[in-house]
């Protein structure tokens, strides 16, 4: 079996500009005329399926102008390249030994025109593209060139803004809605694959809602087409039928680099508020609810959680943590909590309410939905701004900051735990937090809390949640299948 390889699509991307085309029939130029920035900007929307070639036509020269071609150089440190010593082998010196030289690397991306102000124009691209380069140069699609400077960028929603200064009347793409997308909808891809500007390709969209393979970019989906993109495309525009950008071509997934009809690109939605947050701030600011979640328990992944919970069969966002003074904490959410729905909205698991929150803007109140021991509940929450270099996440404000399983038949089979031993288990326990201080450990298995025996996940959750110090005895196992008791106190 081929193993996909994930291959951005850099080293450029491609210009957005807002626009409002009229609806109407476009002039024929002719098969094979190419198109200049002063071609129509109207878009015809296609009557009978004959028409639908003169749609792309015209989709083909309102959008190519739009999008633009990055040279950038981006300057990495590379080792020293030595010759050989004979001194080297007494003294222990190996050649190039730690020593690192920067060397110039270029490459190629693509970018959208996405606004004007007075001769600014600013252009839409991905992070790995611009984000680390020394140099940008802007080619327009007529092949005039200037110099580009970055505006901001953005490595959890791998985007970046540039810009460039001209006195001539280009244009701005029209952004739509990537919300109102539906599988099967045609696309085409504008882009410079390997260099080859001005390409325009055509597909459909194949799926919506896809996780990228990349951990740290977790606050946007992707929308996977097989319309042909290739190295060259990052930051290219991804269009609909109207010649509406509706996504940033960012990523494909393919055996050797090339395309396998396996390309992704971010919703333009998710994008969209970045534009002018980056012009003001230089940076994408995001909502911070401040805890730590995961997805709704479930049977087969952590037996007899839900049903301790009482939130069997439910989708949702489960609060394993709770950051002390942040937002969720000051307005009353707890760990144990799960989040069913978010400003009315119906919470589907953990990465959704992760976009969600990081979507909101700094200061909005939003009502949670949530379910606390088996009941319903409705909380406030302000949110807050999360700090750019997650600073807070490493502060030990984690609270209790350990994660609660039950000891199941398969679990004692392989972690030897007594028969005679039930209940619950620490299944994690975090750096830093209160119950790391204390001296939990993973595999401490909980007898009592507070000096009460405890049988349920939910007992757990209560005796944390309560006021004060909350005390645990464990038995530890000691690596020679015994197991000693422990008496553990955790202060919030």
């Amino acid at each position: 079996m081929a193993i996909l390889a994930v291959v951005a699509l850099a080293f450029a991307a491609s210009s957005l500009i807002y626009s409002q085309p009229r609806v109407e029939k476009a002039a024929d130029t002719g098969r094979g005329a190419a198109p200049t920035l002063a071609a129509a900007q109207t878009i015809r929307v296609p009557e009978s399926i004959e028409d639908v070639q003169y749609s792309f036509r015209d989709v083909a020269r309102k959008v190519i102008p739009q999008v633009v071609e990055l040279d950038v150089t981006e300057v990495v440190q590379q080792p020293v390249a030595r010759m050989q010593s004979p001194f080297g082998y007494f003294f222990n010196n190996p050649q190039g030994n730690g020593q690192t030289q920067a060397v110039p690397q270029e490459g190629i991306g693509s970018g959208i025109i996405v606004k004007r102000s007075g001769n600014l124009y600013f252009l839409l691209t991905n992070n790995h593209v611009a984000g680390s380069a020394s140099t940008i140069t802007v080619r327009l699609s007529d092949k005039r060139e200037f110099k580009g400077t970055l505006v901001g960028k953005d490595a959890r929603r791998d985007i970046a803004l540039v810009s460039f200064e001209s006195t001539d009347d280009l244009p701005v793409a029209e952004l739509g809605d990537s919300g109102a997308l539906e599988v099967g909808d045609l696309v085409l891809a504008v882009g410079n694959p390997y260099g080859f500007t001005s390409s325009v390709t055509m597909g459909i969209v194949s799926a919506l809602g896809r996780e990228s393979p990349d951990s740290q970019q977790t606050f946007t989906d992707y929308i996977q087409t097989d319309a042909a993109i290739n190295q060259g495309n990052s930051g290219g525009a991804l269009v609909n039928a109207k010649g509406q950008v509706i996504g940033i071509n960012t990523w494909i997934a393919a055996p050797t680099g090339g395309n396998i009809g396996l390309g992704f690109a971010i919703p333009i939605n998710s994008a969209r508020q970045a534009i002018e947050q980056f012009i003001d701030k230089g940076e994408v600011e995001y909502g911070w609810l401040g805890v730590s979640v995961g997805d709704a328990p479930q049977e087969s992944d952590l037996p007899g959680v839900a049903r301790d919970l009482k939130i069997e069969n439910m989708g949702g966002a489960m609060v394993m943590n709770v950051f002390r003074g942040g937002p969720a904490d000051k307005a009353g959410i707890l760990p144990g909590d799960l989040v069913t729905a978010v400003g009315g909205q119906a919470v589907k698991d953990s990465k959704q309410l992760t976009m969600t929150i990081g979507s909101t803007p700094v200061g909005k109140a939003l009502d949670f939905g949530l379910v606390r021991y088996g009941e319903k509940k409705t909380v406030q929450v302000k949110i807050s701004a999360r700090d750019s270099k997650d600073e807070v996440a490493a502060s030990g404000n984690l609270w209790p900051g350990l994660l609660i399983l039950r000891v199941t038949d398969d679990y004692r089979k392989g972690h030897a735990v007594p028969n005679g031993v039930n209940g619950l288990i620490i299944g994690a326990v975090y750096d830093g937090t209160p119950a790391a201080v204390a001296g939990l450990k993973p595999f401490d298995m909980v007898q009592k809390i507070n000096g009460r025996d405890v049988k349920t996940v939910m007992d757990c959750y209560r005796a944390l949640n309560g006021n004060g110090s909350t005390t645990f005895t464990v038995l530890r196992p000691d690596g020679s299948g015994e197991s000693t008791e422990m008496t553990i106190g955790l202060s919030k």
